[in-house]
């Protein structure tokens, strides 16, 4: 079973036939997450969805329990995870509206906790590799590679035009970026800009589970484009692109049958 995380856009996944709702007790808050779980439209395999922000967005990208959301679905035994994300555009082919499957990530966060390997765990159950002991985890490829190819062919299939590579930045949020960091941000390589797209990478490598990132430019980020950034367009680039990010899950879902 796969699961998909929802972003800014995406905090009900529509065809979803809800089969279970799962409140999964983890170590890293007093109360559990909450999964749904059932079958997407046109696929036969079950799926597990969670809401990064919450089921009312109320969660901003800073206060996000990481930790909790992807121990949760670790203990649901998924499979893997479907990441979905509204990011800011960078360079000129990640304009709004623009869908992406990003290959490499750069962590800009602060202050989120971002790691298992804390002795946080010690003395209540949990997976084998937890230890006290600090892991230094491979992230040559952060993303992991099937599951990018699993989206870029769900993609084709369902005829949608996407840009098959892409360096996240993942900033702290939850305001937006200033010109004069955008321009950093281009400066080291990135692509697009985002605040939820770490720790929850890392932190699914450390655990074990595939991961991949569906990106869906909303805005030019500051200081790219002379119109000004509103929340009114972003809401109206976001209700026509997740369209499009449904079908490619949709597809990938049924892809993996």
């Amino acid at each position: 079973m796969l699961a998909i995380i929802g972003g800014s856009g995406m905090d009900q996944l529509p065809g979803l036939k809800l089969d279970q709702q799962r409140a999964v007790q983890t170590p890293y808050a007093a109360e559990p997450v909450v999964v749904q779980a059932g079958t997407l439209e046109g696929a036969s395999q079950d799926v597990a969805f969670l809401p990064r922000h919450g089921a009312d967005h109320a969660v901003p990208p800073h206060r996000i329990n990481y930790r909790a959301n992807i121990f949760a679905l670790h203990k649901l035994a998924v499979s893997g995870v479907l990441a979905v994300n509204a990011v800011g555009g960078l360079s000129p082919t990640m304009g709004p509206g623009v869908i992406a499957i990003p290959d490499q990530i750069i962590d800009y966060t602060w202050g989120r906790e971002h790691t298992f390997f804390d002795g946080s765990i010690s003395g209540i159950e949990s997976p084998d590799q937890f230890s006290d002991t600090v892991a230094h985890i491979d992230f040559t490829e952060p993303y992991d590679a099937d599951l990018r190819q699993l989206l870029i062919d769900a993609a084709v299939e369902q005829g949608v035009v996407i840009q098959t590579h892409g360096t996240y930045a993942a900033t702290q949020g939850p305001r937006l970026e200033t010109p004069a960091e955008v321009r950093r941000l281009l400066r080291d390589g990135s692509d697009l800009v985002g605040m939820t797209g770490m720790p929850e990478a890392a932190l699914a490598r450390e655990i074990g589970l595939p991961y991949a990132c569906v990106a869906l430019s909303v805005n030019w980020a500051a200081g790219i484009s002379d119109e000004l950034i509103t929340m009114d367009s972003i809401r109206q680039v976001l209700e026509q692109g997740m369209g499009s990010v449904r079908q490619i899950l949709q597809a990938a879902i049924r892809l993996q049958d």
